[in-house]
């Protein structure tokens, strides 16, 4: 029983080693391998899905990635984009696995090629270690030093046709129960509300209230009734405001 036991001891020691290893050289393995048995791991960082997307279309080819600290539009005069620790490169990454200038993704006759640059560690599509120019498929998987990501090419676009008007009637705001497209909206707001004020101007202009305004503030005798009746009568000559 004691021999079972130191055997089992040595067994668990043996595998944490290499857990440790594992661990110090190919960490993003092991998120990944949790990240597919959807193990719950509170105290882990939350992994973020990386990729490279490499667009054709009419006018240009470039690529999008978030290998970079941000999501990036990548363009390239030469269409070669370079990966590695140098700041020089096109895509730039701090992995200490990663070699100054490790690999590039090149576009060749209609296709994005992985060259390595001879790398210490290696540049690997789907598991294959790339020798030479490997060209990439959408759904790749890449890895260069510590770092995996997935590529995916888009050759081709579609131009979807026109939303139903049913759906559009829920995007726009509401007034009440009235639909308003906004930039309708800010017209109406503001040009009503310009030209009430000049009528507002020119009925006053052209009433006897001005006149009789500036004799009772001469004066200085106006009483509440008179105030009141000056008030009223104001009010009575303008048309009232009515938002469409």
């Amino acid at each position: 029983m004691a021999d079972f036991a130191q055997t089992e001891i040595q067994r668990r020691l043996s595998l944490y080693q290499v857990f440790l290893k594992l661990y110090e050289h190919h960490s993003s393995l092991l998120d990944e391998i949790l990240q597919l048995e959807n193990v719950y791991q509170p105290s882990l960082p939350r992994v973020k899905p990386c990729y490279v997307n490499g667009v054709v279309d009419t006018t240009a080819v470039y690529l999008i990635t978030n290998l970079c600290d941000e999501t990036q539009t990548l363009r390239q005069p030469q269409q070669i984009w370079t990966i590695g620790r140098d700041r020089s490169s096109g895509i730039r990454m701090a992995d200490s696995y990663l070699s100054r200038r490790h690999a590039a993704i090149q576009f060749i006759d209609q296709g994005f090629y992985l060259v390595d640059f001879n790398s210490t560690n290696g540049s690997f599509v789907n598991g294959e270690r790339a020798y030479q120019p490997l060209k990439l498929k959408d759904g790749d998987r890449i890895k260069l030093g510590s770092m995996t990501f997935n590529f995916f090419i888009n050759h081709t676009y579609r131009i979807l046709p026109t939303v139903a008007m049913e759906l559009l009637m829920q995007l726009v705001p509401r007034i009440g129960n009235n639909p308003v497209e906004i930039s309708t909206y800010i017209r109406s707001r503001q040009k009503p509300l310009s030209e009430n004020l000049d009528d507002t101007l020119v009925t006053a202009k052209n009433s006897d209230l001005c006149g009789k305004l500036e004799d009772w503030h001469n004066t200085n005798t106006l009483n509440a009734e008179q105030k009141s009746e000056i008030l009223d009568r104001f009010l009575s000559r303008q048309t009232p405001y009515n938002p469409k």
